[in-house]
């Protein structure tokens, strides 16, 4: 399992939220790039990147801060928020991305993410479904759908999408812990499962790895004292 760092930016600060409301948001640094050469230097094999002001306004702001964190790490960088067309989705690229993560546009034009996968391969495009209650919110989070989050993964999956990120977002930096239900769910399908929110502790990154997750992004707990970055990745990759 690879355990991924992620970074939040918004407005050129490095950001955490609960639930994904900016009403709860702490920023943990004015400097997101300094913030992945310290994530790279505990051992981290890619980085989960994304831009909350493109998230929640469809437009992407901080494109010069993506561009200079894919240029002073050597590891891969896992770019969303705010990608919602092919236009995009090559500008990230080629800021240096090494996948691009979409959401909302699996929902409002799933074509595209289809269209995206056949362009640039089923390893470069990480298709994020964010949920609560089971079903399934867009623009950043801030509009719910009547969508059903695994049915959804079951469109996404016959469409030829190998990568999904779950999100619970009700857990997503609350330290619930993670939804392991829905994540068992998604396991039973033939996807690789990217599991993301709640995680506290590295007892929960052993957890994950014995679901058998592909990966696990992991937020809110890299400030937390009892939370060992680099040991975790040392469990996650055991």
């Amino acid at each position: 399992m690879i355990l991924i760092p992620a970074i939040d930016i918004r407005q050129g600060n490095s950001v955490r939220l609960k639930q994904g409301k900016i009403k709860h948001e702490i920023i943990y640094s004015n400097d997101p790039v300094d913030a992945a050469k310290i994530w790279e230097s505990c051992g981290a094999k890619c980085i989960h990147v994304v831009d909350l002001d493109g998230a929640f306004s469809g437009e992407g702001k901080n494109k010069e801060t993506i561009k200079q964190i894919c240029s002073v790490v050597n590891i891969s960088v896992h770019v969303g928020g705010g990608i919602r067309s092919l236009e995009k989705i090559s500008e990230i690229f080629s800021l240096g991305a090494a996948k691009v993560v979409l959401g909302t546009l699996a929902v409002s034009n799933i074509k595209i993410v289809k269209e995206s996968i056949k362009k640039y391969g089923k390893e470069r495009i990480i298709v994020a479904v964010d949920a609560k209650d089971g079903k399934v919110a867009v623009n950043g989070w801030n509009d719910m759908t009547s969508i059903d989050a695994f049915r959804l993964a079951d469109n996404l999956e016959e469409i030829g999408v190998q990568n999904i990120l779950y999100t619970d977002i009700s857990r997503d930096g609350m330290f619930y812990g993670p939804d392991y239900k829905g994540i068992k769910k998604l396991l039973k399908k033939n996807i690789k499962v990217i599991a993301s929110g709640g995680i506290k502790t590295e007892g929960d990154v052993i957890k994950l790895k014995q679901c058998g997750v592909f990966g696990a992004v992991v937020g809110s707990a890299l400030y937390k004292k009892n939370f060992n970055l680099r040991r975790s990745i040392e469990m996650a990759e055991m």
